[in-house]
């Protein structure tokens, strides 16, 4: 049986995950994907990790394809994602709709949790976040910081005390059981993503990465990615 194995950002877990049952069937595959944040998942492809789909920023798979580890030509979206706040299920949900309310959301916080504030998309400008809101140093020591949203959304959801709040894809947010989107970040500091495929120029199966591309930006996975939290 074929394995495509593909490098993710966190944030297109949920739509690699939902189209996988029905792709593997279909096709008589298996899907092996690792999803982390796009700064790891960059390094592993440039380290030799083997790969057949990549899924990063648009921004760095054009940059792979000037590099030569990705195909030129195969680079397509599969949308947008926002950055966004995200509470415990059940918990109160604070005012996030501007700079001056989501200051005072995090200053409440009793812990803060977030991706890799130095290789992930999310976490990178979170940091950016907190300084412009004069914040950084005040609540470094609450900052609990994971290698990406999935797993910092997931940790949240099980740590059993109150006043909790995190910061990351609101795909990742979306994906994990416990946690509830509050909304995504106020315009001034808005984060909307485009996340984009390539095939690896390394494939064994060019033509099997191509038919999954045709699948993870069409039709097969709309509802998967809309429902998700992906923009189109």
């Amino acid at each position: 049986m074929s394995i495509l194995k593909i490098l993710s950002g966190g944030a297109a877990a949920s739509a690699v995950k939902g189209i996988q049952i029905a792709f593997e069937k279909d096709h008589r595959c298996t899907l092996d994907g690792t999803f982390s944040a796009v700064g790891e998942m960059r390094e592993a492809l440039l380290n030799g990790t083997p790969c057949d789909v990549v899924i990063l920023t648009r921004a760095l798979i054009e940059q792979l394809i000037t590099l030569g580890h990705v195909q030129p030509g195969s680079a397509r979206s599969l949308g947008n994602v926002q950055t966004g706040i995200a509470v415990k299920q059940g918990e109160p949900t604070p005012q996030v709709d501007s700079p001056e309310t989501l200051a005072k959301a995090f200053r409440q916080a009793q812990a803060i949790y977030c991706p890799d504030t130095k290789k992930s998309t999310a976490g990178i400008h979170f940091m950016r976040v907190l300084t412009e809101l004069g914040l950084a140093h005040e609540v470094k020591t609450r900052l609990r910081e994971f290698a990406n949203g999935a797993t910092a959304m997931k940790a949240m959801a099980q740590c059993n005390e109150p006043n909790l709040i995190g910061c990351t894809q609101a795909t990742e947010i979306n994906y994990t059981d416990g946690v509830v989107l509050v909304a995504n970040l106020p315009k001034a500091f808005e984060l909307s993503t485009d996340y984009t495929l390539g095939v690896c120029t390394q494939t064994t199966q060019p033509a099997l990465a191509q038919t999954l591309a045709a699948w993870l930006t069409g039709t097969q996975s709309e509802q998967v990615r809309r429902q998700g939290g992906f923009e189109f």
